[in-house]
């Protein structure tokens, strides 16, 4: 299960006689080494670099640049059919309690006005890795943990490496078409851009990536923008790798969103469709549940039900509260995505325990009316 973000200790972190790193807040000059675990430190007064090695507990090091970092030592190696090492990377925002200085974020997504961003990166030949830029979203301005929309955009893609999820298609943004991948890792959902080849520079508009996730159901202009990340996850290898340059702008000034109802209304019917993605393995899976809004009026506030086939037991959701009894579901909605406008749509959800085969659900109902499924 991939899972690329760790909690940092406190802001004052101690470095072992050894190492040489840069204590949170300070401003790194040019060639400062970090190998502390998750060390960081903060490069133009306005973006945090960090070591954030997650995955493995071999020895990795950073050479922090005034404009970016340089992977200088990496001795750990993970299997291709699982999750990175680490994610060394730079960026603006929150991310675990460190915000980078002066940050606007988070920021609800309403009211964000432009939000751009340049990226340029040093690639090398032999190893197993991607060149990944992220963009961490959530429901509520969140300054620490999990977030629960993650857009991944992969510059790059060396070795037999792919992201979570399947394919659903391909989207023209940034004057390029991306290969576009949806799923889960079980603790935040995940939308993938996929390059077709190496791009090792790109200057384009954060707001394109987030407004088309926001277009496909995964969030609203409720959400709020916490951190804007780019760096390598490497799998094998990958000395060498670098950011060259990096900079993020967020501007606010856009049009603020008003919490829709949190309580479906009693009773009321709906016209809707369901597609239901899933992903299984030997005693688990998990599924993502997309409900639109096929009539021609909102829906203000929804209740879902349906049976899982025996041998499924949920075990945690997100974007809805979901319950079970016996093999009957209800997914309730919370409060960023309770209204689904004519023609729009909503997401939610879960990963579950499995015994036996699996098959997906065959029927739906939304407060009381039966979907369609697509």
């Amino acid at each position: 299960m991939k899972r690329k973000i760790r909690a940092l200790a406190a802001a004052g972190l101690l470095v072992a006689s050894s190492l040489v790193a840069v204590a949170l807040g300070g401003n790194a000059s040019a060639d400062t080494q970090i190998c502390e675990q998750y060390g960081s430190a903060v490069i133009q007064g306005r973006y945090v670099v960090q070591n954030n090695r997650w995955g493995t507990t071999a020895q990795q090091c950073i050479n922090v640049t005034s404009n970016g970092f340089e992977i200088t030592t990496l001795n750990g190696s993970s299997p291709t059919n699982g999750a990175p090492t680490a994610y060394p990377s730079v960026f603006f925002g929150c991310h675990y309690t460190n915000c980078s200085p002066g940050t606007n974020l988070p920021i609800q997504v309403s009211q964000i006005s432009s939000a751009t961003s340049s990226i340029s990166y040093r690639y090398v030949s032999g190893a197993t890795y991607n060149a990944s830029y992220d963009i961490w979203l959530d429901p509520s301005p969140k300054r620490d943990g999990v977030n629960q929309m993650e857009i991944m955009i992969w510059l790059n893609r060396q070795g037999p490496i792919q992201p979570i999820g399947s394919v659903v298609g391909t989207t023209n943004l940034a004057g390029r078409t991306w290969e576009v991948w949806r799923g889960s890792n079980g603790s935040n959902n995940v939308i993938s851009y996929v390059a077709p080849s190496a791009i090792s520079s790109l200057n384009f508009s954060v707001l394109d990536f987030i407004n088309d996730v926001r277009n496909r159901g995964a969030i609203t202009n409720s959400w709020y923008l916490t951190s804007i990340q780019a760096g390598f996850e490497p799998w094998q290898g990958g000395v060498g790798l670098a950011v060259t340059s990096f900079s993020a702008t967020v501007n606010g000034g856009g049009n603020p969103t008003t919490p829709p109802p949190t309580t479906p209304p009693p009773g009321g019917g709906a016209s809707c469709a369901v597609k239901y993605t899933a992903n299984s393995w030997n005693n688990g899976f998990t599924a993502d549940v997309q409900i639109t809004n096929t009539g021609s009026s909102a829906i203000n506030g929804w209740t879902m039900t349906y049976s899982l086939p025996g041998g499924q037991a949920v075990t945690n959701a997100w974007n809805a509260t979901v319950s079970q009894s016996g093999s009957g579901v209800t997914a309730r909605n919370v409060g960023h995505n309770g209204s689904i406008a004519p023609g729009g749509t909503t997401s939610f959800g879960y990963q579950g325990t499995l015994s036996g085969s699996y098959s997906s659900p065959t029927s739906f109902t939304l407060n009381g009316a039966t979907c369609s499924r697509t």
